[in-house]
């Protein structure tokens, strides 16, 4: 394996990590009844839920997720 393959080796260790922690941090999805009725969020907090801590959390781990499948597939395929 060359320089190149452990480094991204190293790379895809610490989005592993990361992933791990991000999840962890992230809060469980409870609706509640809303989610059985329907309710519509029409409140400043449903408008504005990309941009919170939440939001931000999400877009972080989807982010991170598309590069460990990434990574995994070229460290699979023993291109480095």
């Amino acid at each position: 394996m060359s320089v190149l393959g452990y480094i991204v080796g190293v790379i895809f260790m610490l989005i592993c990590a990361a992933l791990v922690v991000l999840v962890l941090a992230q809060e469980g999805k409870s609706q509640g009844l809303g989610a059985i009725q329907g309710t519509v969020e029409n409140t400043y907090w449903g408008k504005n839920k990309g941009r919170s801590r939440e939001g931000v959390l999400k877009k972080v781990t989807i982010i991170l997720s598309v590069l460990f499948v990434v990574i995994a597939i070229v460290l699979n395929m023993n291109v480095l």
